[in-house]
């Protein structure tokens, strides 16, 4: 899956990771996209960010279950949820929907203008493949036990090394200073 070029090559490539209510796997998939792209030396090369489609949990920081299960992983867990800008279409490189409904809803929400054409994907499309056909959808696990964050966590996580590897191969490493 090759990666859209950069709206602006002058500036950090930009990825929106986009969920519900920005509370649970869009954050968690912005906090470990960051760890392994700072790993990689990208961390100055890439920008990313997350939002929600809804708007019921703006300034929210992030479901406390979602931060456990990063924090047991290391990682941080600094967020105020927010709502996904329909202008961000002609600022963000990469537009990554958690599930088919986020995808379904930013395609409505686009201007008829924006550069969508493979700017717009499902974050875990970039999971690699392990025999068979894996389900693109990261599922929400609001409404389930600490169980379903840990196993969104290890999607988030397998998705984050199968993207940070494309972007090491597109951009290089660079130095993260």
């Amino acid at each position: 899956m090759s990666l859209p070029d950069p709206l602006d090559p002058t500036g950090p490539y930009r990825i929106a990771l986009v969920c519900l209510g920005n509370i649970c796997r869009s954050p968690m998939a912005e906090k470990v996209l960051a760890a392994d792209l700072a790993r990689a030396g990208l961390g100055r090369a890439v920008a990313v960010d997350s939002s929600g489609t809804g708007s019921w949990h703006i300034g929210a920081g992030m479901d406390p279950r979602a931060a456990a299960a990063l924090r047991i992983h290391g990682y941080s867990t600094d967020h105020t949820a927010r709502r996904f800008d329909p202008a961000w279409f002609g600022a963000r490189d990469l537009i990554l929907a958690m599930d088919l409904d986020n995808f379904d809803e930013l395609v409505q929400l686009a201007p008829d203008s924006a550069p969508v054409d493979g700017r717009l994907r499902l974050f875990r499309g970039f999971s690699p493949k392990t025999g068979g056909t894996a389900n693109p959808e990261v599922p929400d696990p609001y409404y389930g036990g600490e169980d379903g964050f840990s196993n969104v966590l290890g999607m988030v996580e397998a998705a984050s090394r199968g993207l940070t590897g494309e972007l090491v191969a597109r951009f290089g490493r660079r130095a993260a200073r």
